[in-house]
């Protein structure tokens, strides 16, 4: 039979690794080794970056569909070709996939779960059906809708490793119907499991003493959880669908879970990686989520409660040591209970903290004052237009009635308008980098859309994600070092002044930014290659166009591989300090220390140790550069603007830092923006004055002093040192910039 699979020879990455030499970033190559190096048993390593790159390309141009049906030499031979083209554009760091996708692309989990290709998704918290689904609760039929069916999807995301936007709007809410059931839980434990003694302190009970007293259970419900994912989300839609009449098929209130078969705490993970969190999570959230649902007995969920609800089962996954559950909820803008429900300071510590916090907003919107007042006080709540989301691409394209009308909110970073169930899809360009290695700007474009569109392709497990997925194709291609980029290609910012006109509906005076002519063509012309680029590919493929195609992701480990500036975000300084922190026992300390890293133990987690990096931002030195910590909040705005009518179809994420003093002009630039930004999010600068800061600015002398102190190559050390590197787990893949990278 002839072979339709591609694979990249070894012989040509040898020629592109003498040629070609990654762009590094100064955190870069620590930063890929803790974080996307697989670990691999045969040859008792893990992966140096040639053989990530080629993983994950390969698992990525087999994905094209056309290979599935004994190929032409001519199409194999294209393909082979973009294959090779690939790997030299992401070994050299021109471009990259996701996180996402450098962790899971080419590996078996991938093609037993294609969802593991996308970083983030959107679920509506409504009764739905689960239809022909891979989790499918064996009391429902496919087509029978139930309450727990979005919770079920947000914790199977966020146990995969994505993030998930979800949206608790009023119009959502009034869809549940009211509790009718108070359902009486009990979790049971056999004495032979290792977390027996953990679990009973927090509430389960003996096995065996619950069988002598309940001889002949038939008053209740036994469920035993499987030793899965898929088993930890079943559990939880069996006590959520206990509650309500529509399906609790068997009229009765009292639910027995068994989790004596779920694998103990600090077991390996076979598949996606790390290592388990044990039952004791599980038990915890089940429990909680129990009484929040029965205190809403004879009345409806409220948006609060759906939101705890989401929150409750963010903190049980990512008590495992290598998710992240991101999460964004998106609540109605007069929703007051919503928009204050983390001043419960108790409830935030306890679990609220596992969201953002967003409020949906339409074209009539102008209230602004009481979330500028919010964001000044505690950074949320976050906005999202879902007006602009329906009918606008790019802003400069004008209103299109519709466009893409089934949007009802976002990723958790903002940067991707989504419908119920559809999933963001992401690629990120460095074209400052890319210009420095002689890449055409068109090509790189070209190469990346493609590679987003395969991953369309992949078999995705839900059926509402397969119905939108093939529908709407998004993409979501992206750049980071924006500003190296603009400031190297131009000398100086985009924005390059303001003139005063009079905004035409409310009579106010506005400070309208004035953009370079040529920074406009740049953006313009990188996004005509990318819809040439797809319209080219569809019409080969025979499936749609993509609805979108183009964001601005808020970038952060990704970025930090390449050194670049992250998404449209200003360097944060000149010279600054980036702290991230390392488990004690992880084996790349002893290669930085040997480095001459400086390291401290954290004083906020024991077990862990801070490491510095003194870092230096492109073009630091120009008269022209600026940071975060001194360019305007007005420029931001503007920035943001520019990129989403010029660039950006989907959305522009980013998160605009402003002084003490400019928190006035929040209100007025919200007003302003409110017919081009679809999604911001502001924070206050705090240029490093907390202890243990993950970013604080130095001044020059301080870098070149910090800089000399570095007497060594970490990745040349470390392969020398040779170390038992299993203990190198994945820790997180987020594209989302917080300002430090996570512990792994």
């Amino acid at each position: 039979m002839k072979n339709s699979t591609i694979t990249l020879s070894q012989a040509y990455i040898d020629r592109v690794k003498q040629n070609i030499t990654p762009h590094w970033g100064e955190l870069g190559w620590v930063t890929y080794k803790r974080t996307y190096a697989r670990w691999l048993p045969e040859k008792n390593r893990s992966e140096n970056w040639d053989e990530t790159v080629k993983r994950v390309v390969e698992g990525n141009i087999n994905l094209d569909p056309r290979l599935k049906d004994s190929p032409s030499d001519k199409l194999f031979n294209e393909l082979t070709t973009e294959a090779q083209e690939l790997f030299k554009m992401i070994y050299g760091l021109a471009a990259t996939p996701s996180g996402r996708n450098l962790w899971v692309s080419g590996t078996d989990y991938q093609k037993r779960n294609g969802d593991s290709l996308n970083n983030c998704w959107f679920i509506a918290i409504r009764p739905q059906a689960y239809g022909a689904s891979h989790i499918l609760p064996d009391y429902l039929k496919k087509e029978h809708v139930a309450v727990s069916m979005p919770f079920s999807f947000l914790f199977d995301q966020l146990m995969k490793g994505g993030g998930v936007g979800f949206s608790v709007t009023q119009d959502n809410i009034k869809k549940i119907p009211q509790v009718d059931n108070n359902i009486d839980l009990t979790i049971i434990i056999d004495q032979d499991s290792d977390s027996y003694t953990d679990t009973i302190k927090l509430g389960a009970i003996d096995k065996k003493s619950w069988a002598k007293q309940n001889s002949t259970p038939n008053d209740c419900i036994y469920f035993e959880v499987p030793d899965t994912r898929e088993g930890w989300v079943l559990a939880n839609a069996r006590l959520i669908d206990m509650h309500f009449h529509q399906t609790n098929l068997e009229h009765k209130t009292k639910l027995v879970i068994d989790i004596s078969n779920i694998r103990p705490y600090g077991t390996k993970i076979n598949g996606f990686g790390g290592t388990a969190s044990g039952p004791m999570p599980l038990v915890e959230m089940l429990f909680d989520i129990n009484k929040i649902i029965n205190t809403c007995s004879n009345r409806k969920i409220s948006s609060v409660d759906a939101t705890d609800i989401c929150n409750l089962i963010g903190k049980t996954v990512v008590a495992g040591n290598v998710r992240r559950s991101a999460e964004l909820a998106l609540g109605s803008n007069t929703d007051q209970a919503f928009i204050t429900m983390k001043q419960d300071q108790d409830k935030l510590y306890h679990h609220r903290w596992a969201s953002n916090n967003s409020v949906a907003i339409d074209a009539a919107f102008t209230n602004y004052e009481p979330i500028a007042n919010g964001i000044k006080e505690n950074g949320e709540p976050g906005i999202v237009n879902l007006d602009l989301s329906q009918n606008y691409g790019r802003i400069i394209d004008g209103y299109q009635k519709d466009v893409d009308g089934a949007v009802e909110g976002t990723n958790p970073c903002g940067e991707i308008s989504l419908a119920n169930g559809e999933p963001c899809n992401l690629f990120e360009v460095f074209p400052y980098i890319a210009e420095q290695q002689n890449w055409n700007l068109k090509d790189v474009f070209r190469l990346a859309t493609r590679y987003t569109k395969r991953v369309t392709f992949s078999t995705y497990d839900w059926a509402i994600s397969r119905e939108i997925i093939y529908k709407n194709r998004r993409i979501g291609v992206s750049m980071s070092g924006i500003q190296d980029w603009l400031l190297n290609d131009l000398g100086h910012r985009v924005v390059t002044g303001f003139k005063e006109e009079i905004d035409h509906e409310t009579g106010a005076k506005i400070q309208v930014p004035i953009y370079d002519p040529k920074g406009i063509e740049m953006v313009s012309n990188a996004y005509q290659a990318v819809v040439d680029a797809d319209n080219e590919y569809s019409q080969a493929l025979g499936c749609n166009p993509s609805i979108k195609h183009t964001t601005v992701k808020p970038s952060g480990t990704v970025a930090k591989l390449a050194g670049a500036s992250e998404g449209m975000h200003f360097h944060y300084a000149g010279y600054l300090i980036q702290r991230i922190r390392f488990q004690a026992s992880d084996p790349l300390l002893k290669a930085l220390a040997k480095c001459g890293y400086y390291s401290e133990p954290d004083v906020y987690t024991p077990n862990t140790v801070c490491v510095e990096f003194p870092l230096r931002a492109a073009h630091a030195d120009s008269e022209n550069f600026a940071s975060a910590g001194t360019v305007s909040i007005a420029e931001q705005f503007a920035t943001q603007a520019f990129l989403q009518t010029y660039w950006s179809d989907n959305a522009v994420s980013c998160t605009i830092t402003f002084q003490n003093d400019e928190g006035k002009q929040i209100t007025s630039l919200f007003n302003q923006y409110r017919h081009i930004i679809k999604s911001t999010s502001l924070l206050p600068y705090y240029g490093g004055s907390l202890k243990q800061a993950p970013k604080e600015p130095i001044d020059k002398e301080t870098y070149e002093k910090r800089k000399a102190s570095i007497i060594a190559d970490v990745a040349t050390v470390f392969a020398k040192q040779n170390n038992d590197q299993k203990n190198l787990e994945l820790i997180d893949q987020t594209d989302c910039e917080s300002g430090s990278c996570p512990v792994k």
